[in-house]
């Protein structure tokens, strides 16, 4: 499938400022786009919440060419419990891991694995997601939607659309997959034309669709195709029409600007404190 491409992992957040101070500052990743909504998507892009949120994209460059990561805030929640279903991205970068050695933790409890080599264009090497039965992984991700498998052991799996994009890890547990609250979507991009042939083959095998073909807007910008899977383990998996993505993805200039005037005009600690409330943890 050498016309899809691995886009990029969605993360929920519950501090936008100390967040992206760890993807900036100590990663060293660039504010790439940002988009503030005033109701929930109809994709459940930022889980199943209802009210207002934003959407930052973070990452090494343009989402054309890097695979980079989705930050999803929702007023109002301060936190999510975390499960054993994402272990983490590996980056590689030597400057990375002189100045902060072989694992960072961002402030939500995601763990990155710093590789000391540099990986040409793209730091990011992989995603890793634990699995439950690597057989059945296998059968899913290679079978069904097509992805190549690089490495394959009896607990372990790497996989991609492309050499050069970053790649896919899954590494079978003993315990159950737990999502818990903070469970993420990894994306992919497709030409338009194969999301209904996409669908119409997860029906036809009796494979999860959490969302079937539906429009997604963004407040001025480009409307976007989109079905939304889920894999045998409940990893959520969201396929978009790519020719509608390249337009929606890329880089706004304005960015950093939009993203630090929502964090200013977020007065939600301070009501939650003015008010004695905690803000909300999903627990």
């Amino acid at each position: 499938m050498a016309t899809r491409r691995a886009l990029h992992f969605v993360l929920k957040i519950g501090n936008r400022k100390q967040s992206i101070d760890f993807f900036k500052d100590t990663l060293g990743m660039k504010i790439l786009r940002h988009e503030e909504f005033e109701e929930g998507c109809k994709a459940s892009c930022n889980g199943p919440y209802d009210g207002r949120w934003s959407k930052t994209m973070v990452g090494y460059g343009s989402e054309d060419k890097h695979f980079v990561v989705e930050l999803t805030y929702n007023y109002g929640v301060s936190g999510y419990a975390l499960g054993n279903d994402f272990r983490g991205f590996t980056i590689k970068s030597r400057d990375l891991y002189t100045k902060n050695g072989g694992h960072l933790q961002a402030p939500d409890g995601y763990s990155f694995n710093i590789v000391n080599e540099d990986k040409k264009d793209d730091p990011v090497s992989h995603v890793t997601l634990s699995v439950s039965n690597i057989s059945k992984s296998y059968e899913y991700w290679v079978g069904l939607l097509g992805m190549t498998c690089y490495e394959r052991t009896s607990d372990r799996l790497l996989l991609g659309y492309s050499d050069d994009q970053a790649h896919l890890e899954l590494i079978e547990t003993k315990d159950n997959v737990d999502h818990a609250k903070a469970f993420g979507r990894i994306a992919f991009a497709c030409p338009r034309e194969q999301l209904p042939e996409l669908q119409a083959c997860m029906k036809k095998q009796e494979q999860t669709i959490l969302t079937e073909l539906v429009s997604l807007d963004t407040p001025g910008k480009s409307t976007v195709d989109v079905v939304i899977l889920a894999d045998p383990d409940g990893h959520e998996i969201c396929f978009v029409g790519d020719e509608a993505f390249r337009e929606l993805s890329q880089v706004d200039e304005t960015a950093d600007d939009l993203l630090s005037k929502a964090i200013a005009a977020d007065k939600s600690d301070e009501w939650y404190m003015k008010h004695k409330i905690a803000k909300e943890i999903q627990s």
